[in-house]
């Protein structure tokens, strides 16, 4: 059983609020160059429907801060009401002073502490940016991140430590540096005018159990919503694995608030894998509910046949390209089970447990697949059209259980 939910502030980000007890947020961020408004616009869009509920845009050139009106537009026209965030980094300060209309157009600033500016610098750039938050009502992310840090916050820390008669390791320092960087710069960001409740905290890192070590300490500091998240987790299996098990031990303390699965997409890859990961994340602990579940068995010696597998993938698709729809049309769709079984041995059990399955035969059984609906058999299907009647069983029984929502 996942513990209580730790105790935030509340922040509104355009349509979203997250912290206190609203639904942990997924978001994602796109790949584009952001001064093409239509690839961008295009690429928020996809992120979108496939669950995201915040999307990040990269602001580093005057063309792109100059575009994101423009995108802002396209979204509209595209019937699309996703909250933008900014990422701003080295000339942040800069763009939002010569763009004002992208300072009104984005939903929130991502503000680096470690890429405000260097030596002198740092501390007007910083509450330049902080003073066009408050100025537009916006809220802030403060994103420390691991391979960015503060040097000269590093640099003190190391220096008192080394001054210390029993000196820390130099991994605990770094860790203690990328928590006070967030808090130093929170603080500092109050001081300047940004209300409490229009900051968010994350402390980003490549490895898990820093991850865990430094947002641990973090929520114990303060109670600003976090974004939590393994920075530069990978590509494949290695990024969803090494997000996945940082990210679920600290949503399984409580701790987190809006989570991005940060994964290195396979050359002309799908972006939106990561919002699938995320949603998965929090749907598998019981957290929250996206989709509908499809079960399968993983296969063993009594199923040689290809079959199930085939099928299972195609459900797996079929639920997922119509989720936006029935999401729209139905109350509830997202807590179904459906159960693609492989044979006899866990296949009635399992399809009897899911709300809708189908347990098809093995190697040897009877050419026969029984579906069952709420536990009970309904049909047999057999032949060579078995997908196809499976699908339209699907359909139907989405219809029926489902109550149709009311036309706003």
């Amino acid at each position: 059983m996942t513990q209580e939910r730790r105790r935030s502030v509340v922040v509104q980000i355009g349509t979203v609020r997250v912290g206190g007890s609203n639904p942990i947020a997924v978001q994602s961020m796109t790949n584009t160059d952001t001064a093409d408004v239509e690839a961008t616009a295009q690429q928020v869009r996809a992120l979108a429907r496939a669950g995201s509920e915040l999307v990040r845009v990269t602001v580093n050139t005057s063309e792109a801060a100059a575009a994101i009106p423009h995108i802002r537009d396209r979204l509209e026209q595209l019937g699309v009401s996703v909250p933008l965030i900014g990422d701003f980094h080295f000339n942040g300060h800069k763009l939002l002073r010569e763009h004002p209309a992208c300072a009104e157009a984005l939903d929130k600033y991502r503000i680096n502490p470690g890429n405000v500016g260097r030596g002198s610098k740092r501390d007007p750039q910083f509450a330049e940016m902080i003073e066009t938050a408050c100025r537009y009502g916006k809220p802030v992310r403060i994103g420390v991140n691991w391979g960015s840090l503060d040097q000269d916050l590093l640099t003190r820390l190391m220096d008192e430590n080394s001054a210390r008669s029993q000196p820390l390791p130099a991994q605990q320092v770094m860790r203690n540096a990328v928590v006070l960087s967030a808090l130093e710069s929170a603080s500092r960001a109050e001081a300047l005018g940004l209300p409490h409740d229009r900051i968010v905290l994350s402390a980003k890192v490549s490895g898990v159990q820093d991850l865990i070590a430094i947002y641990r300490d973090l929520a114990s500091r303060c109670d600003y919503p976090l974004h939590v998240g393994l920075t530069e987790a990978g590509m494949g299996s290695k990024g969803i694995v090494a997000s996945t098990a940082g990210i679920a031990v600290l949503l399984q303390e409580g701790i987190g608030d809006t989570i991005r699965v940060s994964l290195t997409p396979e050359p002309r890859g799908d972006r939106t894998q990561e919002v699938i990961v995320a949603q998965e994340i929090l749907q598998t602990m019981g957290l929250r509910a996206f989709s509908p579940l499809v079960v399968a068995c993983p296969g063993c010696g009594r199923t040689t046949s290809t079959f199930f597998q085939e099928l299972a993938q195609r459900i797996q698709s079929h639920v997922r390209s119509r989720m936006p729809e029935w999401r729209k049309t139905y109350v509830g769709v997202e807590n179904m089970t459906v159960a693609v079984m492989g044979c006899v041995v866990n296949g009635p059990g399992e399809s009897k447990h899911a709300n809708i399955g189908i347990s098809l035969p093995g190697t040897g059984e009877r050419p026969v697949a029984p579906v069952y609906e709420d536990g009970a058999k309904t049909v047999t299907l057999k032949g060579e059209r078995i997908a196809e009647e499976f699908q339209e069983i699907i359909e139907q029984y989405v219809a029926r259980k489902y109550a149709r929502r009311e036309a706003p």
